[in-house]
């Protein structure tokens, strides 16, 4: 059979990365300038060539078997902007949602409302909070992967940060803790705009991991997103991650294990202290840390998912399953 013909936005580039690893070919749109949406290869990933950049006026003339919608934008008014009415409707649809519900918690209806549709959750919790309406819905987890040749020594008794655009993002990105938790605890921040925090700027995606694996930990002061693919990176480069206990970090990082999670800031900052004195410590966590991501974040599952998600919306609509999916596509 022929791979499924996929066309998607460049939403996440580290997303869209890890997603190109599924067997099917990925048309991105592209416009000049690169507004949001369109920026189709651009970037320093080592894009495959099943990802394909077309020109956005061009898009109407392609033969699609699946619409990879990554964000409202992309539903309510892209869509309608570059893709013809037949494409629209013989195509399977599929929306993607990375974040969990931002207006409430547990009362926010996702905005796409189609029974004959898919919504798949990057995690079991943000499918938990979502009101996913009449669409059916399930969840995969992430996947990631950081070269072989990268090895933990956490030589440098300092905590790491990775937060994009931390200042501007607030505190449900966590900025004020991180303001807080450097005052007693020597933290690096790197991530796009984090010199307006102190930061140490951006690290191109293939030298992340090696950059990271220097540091004794990585601290997530994020209250309230999606797990973090930087999270799971750092974890399958070894690093014990500390975070808050809210969202999906409560069930990816165990205490104890593969770092500690909890909501109490004096006590993240106690494991932190200790472990920044104690490496053989740090280095138990390194370990548990690293068998986690391999077990729950590995790009060869994450991969097959996605193969099965797009081979079941793609099966004649008499056979695609009707009821709600409460677990990840399997």
């Amino acid at each position: 059979m022929r791979r499924p013909r996929v066309f998607t936005w460049h939403v996440h580039g580290s997303y869209l990365y890890y997603l190109s690893h599924a067997d099917a070919d990925f048309y991105v749109p592209t416009r000049p300038g690169w507004p949001e949406g369109y920026g189709g290869r651009r970037g320093t990933l080592p894009w495959p060539d099943n990802l394909i950049e077309v020109p956005a006026h061009h898009a109407q003339d392609l033969a699609l078997d699946c619409i990879l919608f990554q964000s409202s934008r992309n539903y309510l008014h892209d869509q309608f902007e570059i893709l013809s009415e037949k494409q629209r409707h013989s195509a399977a649809r599929i929306f993607l949602e990375h974040d969990p519900p931002r207006e409430g918690p547990t009362d926010t209806k996702h905005v796409f409302d189609d029974p004959h549709g898919l919504l798949v959750h990057c995690t079991p919790f943000n499918l938990l909070m979502w009101d996913n309406g009449r669409t059916p819905a399930c969840f995969i987890d992430h996947g990631v992967t950081v070269p072989e040749d990268v090895a933990w020594t956490g030589e440098l008794p300092r905590g790491l940060v990775i937060v994009n655009g931390l200042q501007k993002r607030g505190r449900r990105l966590g900025a004020d803790i991180f303001e807080q938790v450097r005052r007693e605890i020597p933290l690096d921040l790197v991530g796009m705009q984090s010199e307006e925090c102190g930061g140490l700027g951006e690290i191109p995606n293939r030298e992340l991991p090696y950059f990271a694996a220097r540091y004794r930990f990585l601290f997530n002061p994020i209250r309230y997103t999606s797990m973090g693919l930087a999270v799971c990176e750092s974890m399958m480069a070894g690093l014990p991650v500390i975070g808050l206990a809210t969202t999906e970090m409560a069930t990816a990082v165990q205490s104890g294990v593969s770092g500690y999670v909890d909501t109490d800031l004096h006590k993240l900052i106690a494991h932190m202290k200790r472990l920044l004195s104690d490496h053989a410590e740090a280095r138990r966590l390194s370990a548990g840390a690293q068998q986690t991501a391999r077990q729950r974040f590995s790009l060869e599952r994450f991969a097959a998912d996605w193969n099965r998600t797009f081979t079941s919306v793609l099966r004649p609509a008499a056979t695609r399953p009707s009821a709600t999916l409460e677990g990840a596509a399997r």
